[in-house]
Order: structure tokens, then sequence, then C-alpha cells
């Protein structure tokens, strides 16, 4: 893991983590449906994309406070989303979705327009294709789609230096309360 307080140009994303058998399910409809050769990462949920490096310090407070004996936030597969040219689904969760609001009040006038913007909460499984395959793909996820818990384990954050991210901080939330 990288040395949060090391000088750093390279900005910050912050995710949601899943389980392991949530992660093991997105991850395989990642590999299944995403361009191989523009698949570097792990399925995600990214909760902000490009978070000031200066801020490492705070953030990593803040998702401590966010994490540290709380319990996880219920959330779920709630449906599919057209991206025009990849799907994605849709994640509920009220609890997630209020962290990320006191993230966002924490980090106002540091946000990036995308992350001004209103948050959409998804999981994308197929990027950068032509839109008819896109279609092709809602049209069958939809059509098999069932409602369903997923698991939020903790918060993610990550140094974005332009390739894979490289890992900055975890934190769990705590399963037993």
């Amino acid at each position: 893991m990288s040395d949060p307080d090391a000088p750093s140009l390279a900005p910050i994303i912050v995710t949601a983590l899943f389980g392991a058998a949530d992660q093991a399910f997105l991850d395989a409809q990642r590999r299944a449906f995403f361009p191989p050769e523009r698949n570097q990462l792990a399925a995600h949920l990214t909760m902000f994309h490009h978070l000031p490096p200066s801020g490492a310090a705070e953030l990593r407070q803040r998702l401590v406070a966010e994490t540290r004996g709380v319990p996880p936030p219920r959330a779920r597969l709630a449906g599919l989303v057209s991206l025009g040219r990849g799907v994605a689904y849709r994640v509920e969760s009220a609890a997630l979705e209020a962290i990320r609001a006191r993230l966002a009040e924490a980090f106002r006038g540091l946000l990036t327009p995308q992350d001004q913007a209103g948050w959409r909460a998804h999981v994308t499984v197929q990027n950068k294709v032509e839109p008819g395959e896109a279609r092709a793909l809602l049209a069958r996820l939809t059509a098999e789609f069932v409602a369903r818990p997923v698991t939020i384990a903790g918060l993610g954050a990550y140094w974005y230096r332009g390739g894979p991210w490289e890992p900055l901080s975890r934190h769990l939330f705590d399963a037993r309360t």
C-alpha cells in the first residue's frame, strides 16, 4: 500500500468495496462483457472520480470516521442502466448516498464538475462497445435480472496515475454491528 503522506500529483478515486461473493459475481460479469483490452480494473462502484491529492490525509480520516464501528450500509442491485456504449448495474443504497453526501460536503469547492453532479451509483460491466452491442446486452441482462441485496464491505481510496489504480487505503465497515 502507498504511503498516504507521500507527495503525489495523482488524483484520488473513492469507491465502495463489495463483499467477496458480490465482487466475484460483478468481476465475472465484467470479464464476460467488457472489451478485454480495456478491462484493467476489477468491478467497482465509484463514489468520487477525482479528489485532490492534497486531501489524502483528511480523506483517510473521514473514511475511518464513516466506517469504524459502523454496520455495512444496506444496498441492492436494483436494475440495469444503459451507458449508450455500455451497460451497468444500478445500485440503490440510501445509507451509501448519505455517506457520499457528507464526503461531498466536506470536500465542497475541491470537487470536479463530474463529482459535483448528481451521483448515479452503478457498476459498469460493459463499456466502449458499439451501441448495438450494448443495446443487445442490456436487453439480455434485463430479461434475466432479479433485484437482490449486495454487500457493501467498506470504502476504498486509490491514486489514479493513468493505468490500473494504486491502492491508497481501505476502510471496512463493522460486520459485527
